[in-house]
């Protein structure tokens, strides 16, 4: 089991930031869009990811008493980055160690606000916790790798009743250097928290990192992207639950199509015409931040 070990003194001279109120843009890292750094599956997974691929290599180890942090504990990291993106365009001080309240954090990634689902997000603060990660991506040397856990501490805060008040945690510096990095942060659409199947939510991820808005878009080979997700099921099933999600075409603000090339399967997409609306509205919160 690989470690992660935090330098605690500089944990303890951390500033705490707190959650910027009201409504934000939703941004996502594009190193975790691009790669496999967690578990598609709803069970438990404990098996180890390790990934290699030219210069990238990738290994995620979990715990057997919480298993492996899975694309939907991720949302509590795509909060932290709209958080940190939107405090930093705003000319505030930003932290590792962030606080609010859980259910502002739920509402943003919309889930419910009741017990059973604060009880949900602590299970999944657990598993981004005890995940390891060691990676050589951002990197000087592909043979040196940053070793980190997704989320160094956590810790709750109750009233005298046991009511929650807030939760407090600590985020690696692996993460948050790359989401201060402006180049490595895409805003993504709210529609993707209602995406309810694993592979469905880490295809959105890579078609919103490759595909952007280019008009032409973008194409894979099946089998590649097989190897990038990290997942445990064989491609032929794989490209069963493919043709499922382009048959639905349920990710927001793409189209997909699968076709044979040379004997290859390949999924092509490419981005929906933006609604006119949107783009406005887009606008005027663009404005908005330039002017803070």
């Amino acid at each position: 089991m690989m470690s992660a070990l935090p330098d605690r003194a500089q944990d303890r001279q951390l500033d705490l930031f707190r959650a910027v109120r009201g409504d934000i843009a939703t941004r996502d890292a594009q190193d975790l869009m691009s790669w496999p750094f967690f578990s598609l599956a709803k069970s438990k997974r404990v098996t180890p990811i390790h990934f290699k691929m030219g210069d990238v290599a990738i290994a995620v180890e979990a715990t057997h008493e919480h298993g492996m942090a899975t694309i939907w504990d991720a949302d509590i990291l795509i909060w932290a980055a709209s958080q940190i993106v939107e405090a930093r365009d705003r000319g505030r001080p930003t932290s590792r160690l962030m606080t609010t309240k859980p259910h502002e954090l739920l509402s943003f990634i919309g889930r419910g606000t009741g017990g059973d689902h604060y009880d949900r997000l602590k299970a999944a603060l657990d598993r981004l916790q005890s995940t390891t990660v060691a990676t050589s991506i951002r990197q000087a040397h592909q043979r040196r790798h940053h070793r980190f856990s997704w989320i160094n501490e956590w810790k709750e805060r109750l009233d005298e009743t046991g009511r929650p008040l807030g939760i407090e945690m600590i985020l690696p510096d692996w993460f948050y250097a790359g989401v201060l990095d402006s180049g490595l942060i895409l805003t993504i659409d709210r529609a993707y928290f209602a995406l309810t199947g694993g592979m469905e939510r880490w295809l959105y991820r890579l078609v919103r990192k490759h595909g952007g808005r280019q008009v032409n878009g973008w194409s894979f080979e099946v089998g590649h992207l097989h190897l990038k997700s990290g997942m445990l099921i064989p491609r032929r099933r794989f490209l069963f639950k493919l043709r499922g999600i382009v048959h639905a075409q349920s990710l927001p603000g793409y189209v997909l199509a699968l076709e044979t090339i040379a004997d290859k399967e390949m999924l092509n997409f490419r981005p929906l015409p933006l609604d006119p609306f949107d783009l406005a509205q887009r606008r005027v919160r663009h404005g908005r931040g330039q002017k803070r």
